[in-house]
């Protein structure tokens, strides 16, 4: 009979829930993971992973279509979108089986089923509504994450109305596209269909795409969609969805108008809604606010021994928030010294779309908030020798320091694989530098790093190639 009995266990195998599980069992405590679906999360499964392996064939996609700038030659170049889709579940999969061998690897016990809150230090499995297990433990993680928003009149019906699910397992390639909601999740599949030949128009209640992002990146990055055929109406709101046969019709509220825009899918990106549900929460002392699980700074709940990580505690959602949630919750029950509580403004922030937008810390406007002096930098992607080699010239360092102190307060970053490149800011960001140490750093030429180099220079006057 398998064992009931834990030090830990985490409800919900995503990239908090197994991450924190393997740190426990690195710490010697007897862990348990309880997972409903899939090991590696909607992350893994549904998200961070196989949108990037989608994204790559849009990629490659635009460069086949611009063959002639690098000497070469091709015609009748054709995709076959069930591949496409293949190749992308592919990925998740081994992904998703490579969880399951770490887990193992550490002697996690995982448990297939549903968890639920059934007393103090107590945590019943179901599966389909059958009793798997009845499970005691110290400690006890949430970590169930969330799922798609949805909102009346926008409600997704899986064929011509999606959610992000959906829209990575398309059967063919439709000719018109509308995504509702322009941030990261919206504007990466806008991206994807948008460089595959699609019609592809965005609407954005508010005035900006990308709300999260600096202003500056907000209004290069719809500059840079616009000029590769995109429509973008800001400041709009969808009143409602009518489907017909093999079409949807979008009525559009903008200012004082309104109008309809029918394609043939509508992808709906307006956000994510934590899966606080039958948890098992009445009754404790967890506390849910707005759609969220509170917890202080080492990720403890208001009952006794129950902690939550990941996006059922709320923004940013993002997987390696969760990740780091996971450790530093565990490192503190293990009463590892040093343990520091999460600075938000430490998380690094990725938009796969093309251009890749990333970012870590303030924005300018936030800073200014905030009551800093500043000092601001740019580089601009056609001054960069590797940028203009690789035919990729369009984008933009900032960055943003404090006046007084020479703390860089924040940066952000537009173009070819700023992804890749963000996590020399959150470095810098994390040993507290001043543009003393950034600016005494040597940057390898050629590089894309360069231009993180000459951001920091030209916020003192002292930029030299621009």
């Amino acid at each position: 009979m398998a064992d009931t009995s834990f030090d830990l266990i985490v409800v919900g195998g995503g990239p908090g829930g197994y991450v924190a599980a393997i740190r426990a069992a690195q710490l010697g405590m007897k862990t348990a993971v309880v997972e409903r679906e899939h090991l590696g999360g909607i992350c893994l499964n549904w998200g961070c992973i196989p949108t990037k392996a989608l994204l790559r064939t849009s990629e490659i996609s635009h460069l086949l279509h611009h063959l002639d700038e690098y000497g070469f030659s091709a015609k009748d170049i054709a995709f076959d979108m069930s591949k496409i889709v293949k190749r992308s579940r592919k990925v998740a999969g081994q992904l998703a089986n490579g969880v399951k061998h770490l887990l193992k690897k550490n002697k996690v016990t995982v448990f297939d089923g549903h968890g639920r809150l059934n007393g103090p230090g107590k945590l019943a499995v179901t599966k389909d509504g059958k009793p798997v297990a009845d499970l005691t433990a110290k400690h006890i993680i949430l970590a169930t994450g969330a799922r798609a928003r949805t909102m009346p009149g926008l409600e997704p019906d899986g064929k011509r109305i999606w959610t992000y699910k959906e829209a990575m397992v398309p059967d063919r390639m439709p000719k018109s596209l509308l995504v509702v909601g322009s941030g990261a999740i919206g504007m990466e599949f806008a991206s994807f269909y948008r460089d595959l030949g699609a019609e592809v128009t965005v609407i954005e209640v508010i005035d900006r795409i990308l709300p999260a992002e600096d202003e500056e990146i907000s209004a290069f990055a719809r500059k840079a969609f616009e000029k590769q055929g995109m429509k973008i109406i800001t400041g709009a709101m969808v009143k409602g969805m009518k489907a017909s046969g093999d079409s949807v019709t979008a009525t559009i509220a903008h200012g004082d108008k309104t109008s309809d825009v029918t394609v043939e899918r509508v992808i709906l990106a307006i956000g994510i809604v934590a899966n606080v549900e039958e948890l098992g929460l009445e009754g404790t002392k967890v506390q849910v606010d707005k759609g969220r699980i509170l917890v202080d700074e080492w990720c403890r709940t208001g009952e006794p021994g129950v902690y939550a990580i990941g996006d059922v505690v709320g923004p940013p959602w993002l997987a390696h928030k969760a990740s780091h949630e996971g450790v530093l919750c565990v490192e503190r029950i293990a009463g590892i010294e040093g343990v520091h509580p999460l600075d938000r403004t430490k998380i690094p922030g990725c938009t796969y779309c093309r251009p890749q937008i990333a970012s870590v810390g303030l924005t300018e406007a936030a800073a200014k908030a905030a009551g800093h002096e500043l000092k601001i930098g740019h580089f601009p992607f056609v001054g960069n020798g590797k940028a203009i080699a690789l035919g990729e010239p369009e984008g933009m360092v900032k960055t943003v320091f404090d006046a007084k102190t020479g703390e860089l307060l924040g940066a952000h970053m537009i173009g070819a694989e700023v992804t890749e490149l963000i996590q020399g800011f959150t470095i810098a960001r994390t040993l507290e530098s001043t543009e003393a140490e950034l600016m005494h750093t040597i940057f390898p030429h050629p590089t894309l790093s360069e231009m993180m180099h000459e951001s920091v220079l030209d916020a003192y006057g002292r930029a030299i190639h621009f």
